[in-house]
């Protein structure tokens, strides 16, 4: 059991695929079976199970993997310390969030008090972020919904309320105030599963047995106002893109009469994971820049 062994392992456990696995290893697929072949004898037990061409991780793989994926993350971790140690360069942040747009707060100040560090995002739902995050990926996840689990640990940055937005001319504009109830008829402008004002819809929705009409849907949460303004649907947006807009707001607000209706931001990090200088930085001034006033 080596540590090739152990790579081939995690990446065919991730796409449950030899071949895609092949494919992100670079290397021939009758290598990377017989690797896993090879493995499973030594260990006695399979941690696949086959399905024609087809595989699948079983309760002995997802264990194992548990236990690969720990041992790996400790070895990149120590990797990227001494790599530190060696060379006083910048260093490196890599950081996954749902919507990146939270960041420039963050990045503006980091950047000037940190010049020259390379700063990788990526912009993902949340259970990629937990992906990221657990296989030592980034450093940090910028999360707009409870990211929690074995091995993490979470700082919250912020916390705001959501409006509900309908167009102007929308028989509701006219509130400040609406109940959930209320909405049961009408169609809206949301985000893909997976992402934090779907979640929150569809959470609000339950608690009164409903299921929201959402017939538009998709990544680009800042397209959310001009198509909700154009009088496609009514939706959910945080307090702070009311803030942002301003004047020039193409839509009417008001405030929903449920209970947590808010958006909780949380920086998300592995617990006892290497951070180099550079990310300590970014976790300091996270906190400084995007902390809510009365904290």
């Amino acid at each position: 059991m080596d540590l090739l062994s152990l790579r081939y392992f995690q990446a065919v456990a991730r796409h449950q695929h030899i071949s895609r696995a092949a494919e992100e290893l670079r290397v021939a697929q009758p290598s990377v079976s017989r690797t896993i072949i090879r493995l499973e004898s030594e260990l006695g037990v399979p941690l696949f199970d086959r399905y024609g061409r087809r595989i699948r991780l079983n309760e002995h793989g997802a264990a194992f993997l548990r236990r690969v994926d720990r041992a790996l993350n400790e070895l990149d971790d120590a990797r990227r310390e001494l790599a530190d140690a060696a060379v006083a360069g910048p260093g490196r942040v890599a950081v996954a969030a749902e919507t990146l747009v939270q960041l420039a707060a963050v990045l503006t100040p980091f950047r000037a008090q940190c010049p020259g560090v390379e700063v990788r995002l990526f912009q993902a739902p949340l259970e990629s972020m937990r992906r990221h995050l657990l296989r030592g990926e980034v450093d940090f996840a910028l999360a707009s919904q409870p990211l929690a689990g074995p091995g993490l640990r979470s700082q919250e940055l912020v916390r705001e309320d959501v409006l509900l937005a309908v167009p102007p001319g929308h028989a509701l504009a006219g509130r400040e105030h609406v109940t959930v109830a209320e909405l049961a008829g009408e169609e809206f402008v949301s985000t893909r599963a997976g992402h934090w004002q779907r979640a929150l819809l569809e959470r609000l929705f339950a608690r009164e047995g409903l299921t929201p009409r959402v017939i538009c849907e998709g990544d680009e949460a800042a397209a959310t106002s001009e198509l909700i303004g154009a009088g496609l649907g009514i939706g959910l947006m945080p307090a702070v893109a009311r803030r942002t807009l301003g004047a020039r707001s193409p839509v009417a607000w008001l405030r929903l009469d449920a209970a947590d209706c808010h958006r909780t931001l949380t920086l998300v990090w592995r617990e006892n994971a290497y951070l180099s200088p550079a990310a300590r930085a970014f976790r300091r001034l996270a906190g400084e820049r995007l902390m809510p006033d009365e904290a």
